[in-house]
């Protein structure tokens, strides 16, 4: 335990030495934390105890300490709550040491301790799985940080939301909880946003069942939107394809990241189509293709003409979906290429 009655701006000595006995690179500290070697009071063997427990070896030790040094700043008695709250969703010793290896921040992060475990109590009763909880404990921390009670009131803020768009009882507790599970930010919007943006949907002739669809469709992601960023995004749909309101709505249920991208997005994406000789009613046709990069699109099409085809002329379906997806259609292009035209059923190799 470190501590000394100095208050001047100089290194504490012995949080130097003890950090040096754990073989922590203290020059990486320095660089990116130098503060954390200021303070009177660390803890360093208690903490670097307390992981050992854990079945951490020396390394793991170390690294830990390096990537976030704050570590030693907590009491012994912080650290063990926080072990014994991560312990409910973890399965074994072995797993919460890899977790803290990762994601140290979130695990030494004890001003919330109390929010952390009421949460971590209500996302268990709510049915989700311990592997899902542990997943936003280290992916998205914030979560914890909020009262149980906004948690609370912003998931029957969703229930009743789901409930008065047709959504039946039977089907709401896995709809939340998917929902959740693809995107747990949703829990840091106010539920009165959440409220605002399925309004804005329907004041735009999107039906019940629609706006049900697109909120799957978006994994959750609508609500962080506002009615502000939507609206714009769909005149300049609008305006790009000259369509009507019927005709845009079934663009967006066909492709919702025209609701969802802004605006400098969707036009730097269509810009960069256009670019590659692709006609706007091509795109019309297609609008999947505005959910990929330009990085992606430009890679898509180079490798496409490398075998000789034309994207100017065919349809963009070979440009859309996934990795897996594109590499499926591209192998199907490259079979037809090699195989001989006058015999299409024709084995590739002689052998065959």
């Amino acid at each position: 335990h470190c501590t000394t009655d100095r208050t001047s701006r100089e290194e504490n000595k012995a949080i130097i030495e003890s950090l040096y006995g754990l073989s922590v690179d203290i020059k990486k500290i320095r660089r990116l934390k130098e503060w954390v070697l200021f303070q009177d009071v660390a803890y360093v063997k208690e903490t670097a105890t307390i992981l050992q427990e854990m079945g951490a070896d020396e390394a793991t030790i170390a690294s830990i300490l390096e990537r976030w040094p704050e570590a030693i700043l907590r009491s012994p008695a912080e650290i063990s709550s926080q072990r014994e709250l991560w312990q409910l969703v973890c399965q074994d010793e072995k797993q919460l040491i890899k977790l803290i290896e990762q994601f140290p921040e979130s695990f030494f992060t004890t001003e919330f301790h109390e929010n952390q475990k009421a949460n971590i109590l209500f996302f268990q009763e709510l049915g989700l799985r311990n592997n899902i909880i542990t997943r936003f404990l280290t992916s998205a921390p914030n979560i914890f940080y909020n009262p149980v009670e906004k948690n609370k009131h912003t998931i029957k803020t969703l229930q009743r939301s789901y409930l008065s768009l047709g959504g039946s009882d039977a089907n709401m507790k896995i709809w939340i909880l998917k929902l959740l599970s693809q995107n747990p930010f949703i829990l840091l919007n106010t539920s009165t946003a959440v409220q605002e943006n399925l309004e804005f949907l329907q004041k735009n002739d999107f039906t019940n069942r629609e706006v049900l669809q697109l909120l799957s469709k978006l994994k959750g992601f609508i609500f962080q939107l506002t009615p502000a960023s939507m609206q714009k995004s769909l005149l300049f749909s609008k305006n790009v394809f000259k369509c009507s309101d019927q005709e845009l709505k079934h663009l967006v249920l066909r492709c919702p990241a025209l609701l969802y991208y802004s605006v400098p997005i969707l036009e730097e994406r269509l810009e960069a189509l256009l670019k590659e000789g692709i006609s706007v009613e091509q795109i019309r046709e297609t609008p999947m293709v505005l959910e990929l990069t330009t990085q992606i699109v430009q890679y898509r099409i180079k490798k496409l003409s490398a075998l000789g085809y034309n994207v100017r002329s065919g349809t963009l379906e070979t440009l859309n979906g996934t990795k897996k997806d594109f590499e499926v259609s591209y192998g199907k292009i490259q079979l037809k290429k090699e195989r001989p035209m006058f015999n299409p059923v024709a084995p590739i190799n002689a052998e065959d």
